[in-house]
């Protein structure tokens, strides 16, 4: 089981490599994906246009980066009240997340699927133990995630995840199809509703109000047949979505015995295809770390 371990407040905590989201195993897994770049195809294209086959081998090779988590970078240990400030606004564009917040996760998701490990710096903040210069200096919202990019602090984890993929180099995360477009952002406004509604069932005695939420997602992923996604390819809307199901998925599982894939075999197969995405796995925690967490979050209510 490959770990990393990150510092994080005054102890240590251990970032998954790859983390199956699997129902009946929590256990770790690593799976890869390759994207072969045919010699055939090169050699047409060198033919015909050799700058757009330059082009081609670079997005070949951020799909793969994005796809098999080739960047394998260190992370930093988590900014609390004894840690000094970075030196905001100096040119480096940051992201401030926290290893544990699925909202930040979004984000950081996002920068890794376009390979922009190199280009926005990771700046881990630990919420249990917050730096008082992260409101007064940097965010006053005083909550992560925040993007500093261009002198300016901007926030909301949707906002960012839009505003990453449209402002920074890297494979498109978005579709270009109308169809899409209007879909995408229905599910987008849906997502704080399927979040209630799951919490709500955590802290209550029944699913009844989780599992029509999921229905709602098995609908969801039933719209278009050209890939396991919601928008048939993977998108900034699987990105929205992922980290709240690998927490509500073995959450359920171990407290509830419920098991969110029954019966829906479009959210089994979308799970199985995120479990191979390596720029989302570098962003995982231990499934039994999670169930803890929310354990201890909702602890009054079960």
């Amino acid at each position: 089981m490959a770990t990393l371990n990150v510092g994080y407040g005054s102890g240590s905590s251990r970032l998954t490599s790859s983390p199956s989201l699997s129902p009946t195993n929590l256990s770790l897994s690593t799976k890869t994906l390759r994207f072969p770049f045919s010699l055939r195809f090169q050699a047409i294209l060198s033919s015909h246009s050799p700058f757009l086959l330059s082009v081609c081998r670079h997005r070949a090779t951020i799909s793969a980066t994005m796809a098999t988590g080739s960047v394998q970078e260190v992370l930093p240990p988590a900014l609390d009240s004894t840690s000094d400030p970075p030196p905001i606004f100096d040119g480096t564009t940051r992201l401030y997340i926290s290893y544990t917040c699925p909202y930040a996760q979004r984000v950081w998701v996002t920068r890794n699927c376009k390979g922009l490990q190199e280009k926005i710096k990771l700046v881990p903040i630990d919420l249990q133990n917050r730096p008082a210069w992260y409101k007064e200096k940097v965010y006053p919202a005083n909550k992560v995630p925040s993007l500093e990019h261009n002198n300016e602090v901007k926030g909301e984890s949707l906002d960012l995840i839009k505003y990453i993929d449209s402002h920074f180099e890297g494979p498109s995360l978005f579709p270009e199809d109308p169809a899409k477009k209007e879909f995408a952002e229905d599910l987008f406004s849906y997502t704080d509703s399927f979040n209630r509604a799951v919490i709500t069932s955590i802290k209550g005695d029944g699913v009844n109000e989780a599992g029509a939420a999921f229905d709602y997602i098995e609908t969801a992923l039933s719209k278009f047949d050209d890939g396991p996604f919601f928008l048939g390819q993977f998108s900034l809307v699987d990105i929205a979505y992922a980290p709240f199901i690998e927490r509500f998925q073995p959450f359920l599982l171990d407290v509830r015995k419920y098991d969110i894939t029954s019966d829906r075999p479009k959210l089994a197969a979308w799970i199985e295809e995120m479990n191979k995405n390596e720029a989302f796995n570098q962003t995982r925690r231990d499934p039994k770390e999670l169930v803890e967490i929310y354990k201890k979050r909702f602890m009054a209510q079960l």
